[in-house]
């Protein structure tokens, strides 16, 4: 398992580097990876080019893997994110990456899960809930 951890660490480390020299080592030629908001990017070749085109408006500043849970073939990640994009805006949010690895331990599969960070007790006045009223986030 420490060798897929090991993996994972690798893929953000790249993120927060903004440099994805040895990808092809991490994944699968036909992976498939799910953000969390509703992109999708089939194969390697896809992933390469949204990493690359992505780090042309923004940068990771952090990415805090949390805790693994491995169970068989697949390995779930959970972890903290924040990025800063050119355009001024901060990005935070808590997350979980389910990955399925291939045969040869690659990533076949990944999708991410997002959870907002910016937290409240709808009913912490009474029985009837009370919202932010921020629009809900993209996730």
């Amino acid at each position: 398992m420490d060798s897929r951890e090991e993996i994972v660490r690798r893929w953000f480390g790249m993120w927060l580097g903004a440099d994805c020299d040895g990808i092809e080592e991490i994944f699968s030629p036909d992976a498939v990876y799910i953000e969390s908001w509703g992109p999708e990017y089939r194969g390697l070749d896809k992933i390469r080019h949204w990493f690359n085109e992505w780090n042309t408006r923004g940068r990771v500043v952090q990415w805090d893997i949390k805790q693994f849970f491995h169970c068989g073939g697949q390995t779930a990640a959970e972890w903290y994110f924040k990025d800063k994009m050119h355009d001024g805006r901060v990005e935070t949010f808590d997350g979980v990456s389910l990955i399925r690895w291939t045969d040869g331990g690659k990533i076949g599969f990944l999708q991410e899960f997002g959870c907002n960070t910016s937290r409240y007790d709808p009913y912490a006045r009474g029985g009837a809930p009370e919202f932010d009223g921020a629009a809900p986030r993209w996730f």
